[in-house]
């Protein structure tokens, strides 16, 4: 690896990692903060793929239009899961479950019929029992806690969904054209969501949309967009293992800005997870890339 893609590793971790951080300050509904963040992201990436690749999105076929629009309903689910856990649990409980994306990503595979060798299994293994673990403890603490990590846990799994529609279309679609249609579709999708549940659009503080935009600006496209970028650079078990590092980003924040310290479960539990994740993406990058979403 370059030190230039080293540098743009290093800067998508550190930027999913605030992700949590500006969900907890905004204080908004959780649906409007899925939605503002997306349709800001896709406002800026959308125009753009539009000047710089009009004969590209032109030559959409109906199949792909199909699986890019699904790849964003599926985003759009991964975000209104995971975004009200951060209500119910901790932030080092529910970043550490929703990184269990690759590991959801060769379950589905497996399920799909596609291989998956002995050392992944144990990977996966590795990873649900942590779940289990950090998932226990908050069950005896309090079944909101509980609530929250179930959550947490869905939304890994539709993000694992989101990969693996549109994995094999964002290797033949540039990335503004890929991530512009997708942010959009999500985008959508949770604006209908809004409409038939009565969530606002509006009313709120300048504070809240200022970090509306910094959602958008900092863990949707310095984070989501910049991995979606080195894909076509550098293995995807790389970037796979590297965003492991969210949890204890997001956990550390937590800890400097709300004084958030984990219950004992997460230390145990996310070892698991965090060791299951590498065994995964180690097995399965040697036959085909997996990687996070978030």
């Amino acid at each position: 690896m370059s030190r230039r893609h080293l540098a743009l590793l290093a800067l998508g971790v550190v930027a999913v990692s605030f992700a949590s951080i500006l969900i907890r300050w905004a204080e908004a509904p959780a649906l409007s903060v899925a939605f503002y963040r997306n349709a800001m992201a896709a406002a800026v990436l959308l125009p753009l793929a539009l000047v710089r690749h009009p004969d590209e999105i032109r030559g959409l076929t109906r199949r792909q239009w199909g699986v890019a629009l699904l790849a964003g309903a599926l985003l759009a689910i991964h975000f209104a899961l995971w975004v009200p856990s951060l209500s119910y649990t901790t932030v080092a409980a529910s970043t550490v479950l929703v990184t269990t994306q690759p590991v959801w990503v060769a379950l589905i595979e497996r399920v799909m019929g596609e291989r998956a060798s002995r050392v992944a299994v144990i990977g996966i293994a590795l990873s649900l029992v942590g779940a289990v673990v950090i998932s226990g403890g908050d069950f005896a603490l309090s079944r909101r806690a509980a609530f929250g990590d179930l959550l947490a846990l869905l939304g890994a799994v539709a993000a694992a969904g989101y990969f693996v529609t549109g994995r094999n279309l964002r290797q033949r679609l540039s990335l503004l054209t890929y991530t512009g249609i997708a942010y959009t579709a999500c985008a959508v999708v949770l604006a209908i969501v809004m409409l038939a549940s009565g969530r606002p659009f509006t009313g709120f503080e300048p504070r809240v949309w200022g970090l509306f935009a910094l959602m958008a600006l900092v863990p949707q496209i310095l984070g989501h967009t910049v991995f979606n970028y080195l894909l076509g650079h550098v293995k995807t078990g790389v970037i796979a293992i590297a965003v492991t590092g969210e949890p204890i980003g997001s956990t550390l924040l937590a800890l400097l800005f709300f004084q958030e310290v984990p219950r004992w479960t997460a230390f145990p539990g996310g070892a698991l997870i965090l060791a299951g994740i590498y065994v995964t993406v180690s097995a399965q990058s040697r036959r085909e890339p997996v990687a996070p979403v978030d």
